[in-house]
């Protein structure tokens, strides 16, 4: 093998640029030719694609987002769809490709390897919800965030004796919500795994309150609620001054954390040495400090559950 694509897909996440820089530096160690595939699997369809170089990847590992862009792709999701992105990888010499996204990134690199193009996937993905691996690209940068803005809005529910109810990121996952919650002191943390009764929550709110607590921030997963409708809940049943703060696309961006930095270069350089040596079809991790290699068919669609021991420390240190 000589020569190699990298594309990132889905939503974006800080490190991809450095998972990226790691693949075209180790892989000119070894010996590979990359190209970058602009807007992931659409641009592998239209052809989008830029050699990279060594001068090409300088200066980036500190930089959030992706400079190959990302983008879903309705027309891959059909077999002409990927009959096209396969002739376009044949065109342009491409014997293997990396993938840097999340789940549904690895479903269609799966699919490109029963058409015959060896691929690798490396996990990026704010959510931490692929099995497989300890932690994700870009995980530890939004949570991190998150974190940030915990305390800035702790500072003004203090000043003004309020209760603060913080959405972010997590349609399906609640790892952003408990990880940040825990970190941030949250009275409360609502995530789509382990479903907490509003009731409960207004309870918790109350005995502080009858201890002279005056203010209070709640944390909700946007798979477990929308922000809005359970400030509105826990405004009706207590009483409080409640606010809502919607985090949002703020938790993908911004300088990847030195954690996020140093795992997507272990990642990305592993991706580079599988196809390497000429093996596909599996996803690089992290576990136990260590860098692993799963097969595709071991972490696609698997849930990563939420350990119930931090279930039970939230619930534990919410008094």
């Amino acid at each position: 093998m000589k020569r190699i694509g990298v594309l990132t897909s889905g939503g974006d996440a800080p490190g991809m640029n450095a998972a990226i820089r790691a693949v075209v530096r180790w892989g000119q160690q070894l010996g590979l030719e990359v190209i970058g595939v602009r807007h992931g699997f659409a641009g592998l369809i239209s052809g989008e694609h830029v050699p990279l170089t060594l001068r090409d990847v300088g200066d980036i590992i500190h930089r959030g987002g992706t400079i190959l862009q990302t983008a879903r792709s309705d027309r891959f999701l059909t077999p002409e769809g990927q009959a096209e992105a396969m002739a376009t990888a044949r065109r342009l010499g491409i014997e293997g490709l990396v993938v840097i996204g999340g789940d549904g990134s690895f479903r269609g690199a799966k699919r490109l390897i029963e058409l015959g193009l060896p691929t690798v996937g490396v996990p990026g993905t704010i959510d931490n919800d692929i099995a497989g691996t300890d932690v994700t690209i870009g995980f530890d940068t939004a949570v991190n965030t998150v974190v940030d803005a915990i305390n800035k809005i702790r500072d003004t529910a203090t000043s003004h004796d309020r209760t603060f109810v913080i959405e972010v990121m997590g349609r399906h996952s609640g790892w952003i919500a408990i990880v940040a919650g825990l970190a941030g002191g949250a009275e409360s943390i609502l995530i789509p795994e382990h479903p907490l009764p509003v009731e409960e929550v207004c309870e918790r709110l109350k005995r502080g309150f009858a201890r002279g607590k005056r203010h209070s921030l709640v944390v909700v997963a946007e798979g477990a609620g929308s922000g809005f409708e359970v400030g509105e809940q826990i405004k009706q049943r207590t009483g409080f001054d409640v606010r809502v703060t919607v985090l949002g696309h703020v938790q993908r961006g911004g300088a990847p954390t030195a954690s996020d930095r140093v795992l997507a270069s272990q990642l990305g350089a592993r991706a580079a040495e599988i196809l390497a040596r000429g093996e596909s079809g599996k996803m690089v991790g992290i576990e136990h400090g260590t860098v692993v290699e799963r097969d595709f068919d071991d972490v696609i669609g698997k849930p990563k559950p939420i350990p119930l021991e931090l279930v039970r420390l939230a619930e534990g240190l919410a008094v």
